[in-house]
């Protein structure tokens, strides 16, 4: 059976303001049901383990949100997250970052996840993420040396998105820029537009929007 690791984080704030923050819920729900429609299985986990924090929860008209955070199985594995020290990684076929502005305050620098999702990457496995996911592949290293993004072309969260949403000023860094400095190529489109790049094994996607395309994209490429 095909089963997914979901990291998430535990970072409960909006960077250092007081501000509730942690992941958002829309891209996790929207890849989940994604997910559980092509029968596979899933494992959240974090740093730390335990509960973790969620934002979103409520937004308005969207049922396929509602109808997950209320699945008795997901609210089970928000409530107890698998710490990164329990994780077997060749249980996995695939990782998938949902985003949400806490990962910037730690998955973005996290050597654990990053080492984990190097070697399931390099036994052929799959990654995706979204938003302020691809957050999380700028620490991952290959056995080569090289990062996962050396060679890669992706996408994530934008310069105009964060000024749109109010953040520029409140986050850690600037993702745009970072994943421009450290992958082959960034791409964007207008803002809150769908848009999923596809490299290789990797599959990144703006925004909210995107989320269930990366999800679908995901879903392909572990089904040949």
């Amino acid at each position: 059976m095909t089963t997914i690791l979901i990291p998430v984080t535990n970072h409960a704030t909006l960077g250092n303001t007081d501000e509730a923050n942690g992941t958002y819920a829309p891209e996790l729900t929207h890849a989940l049901a994604v997910f559980i429609k092509a029968g596979f299985t899933f494992q959240i986990a974090s740093i730390k383990g335990g509960a973790v924090p969620i934002y979103g929860e409520d937004i308005e008209g969207d049922d396929v949100n509602s109808n997950i955070l209320a699945d008795e199985a997901v609210k089970a594995q928000l409530q107890n997250s698998v710490p990164l020290n329990d994780i077997d990684i060749t249980r996995y076929d695939a990782i998938f970052y949902p985003g949400g502005f806490g990962l910037l305050s730690d998955l973005a620098e996290d050597s654990g996840f990053a080492n984990l999702a190097a070697t399931l990457y390099e036994n052929n496995g799959i990654i995706g993420a979204v938003c302020h996911g691809p957050a999380a592949l700028l620490p991952i290293t290959l056995q080569s040396g090289e990062t996962l993004l050396a060679d890669k072309r992706v996408t994530g969260f934008t310069r105009e998105e964060e000024i749109d949403f109010g953040t520029i000023s409140k986050i850690p860094f600037l993702l745009e820029e970072s994943l421009a400095r450290k992958a082959k190529g960034y791409s964007k489109v207008q803002p809150w537009l769908e848009n999923v790049v596809v490299d290789q094994r990797l599959v990144t996607g703006q925004n909210p929007a995107s989320a269930h395309g990366v999800a679908t994209n995901m879903v392909s490429m572990l089904s040949q």
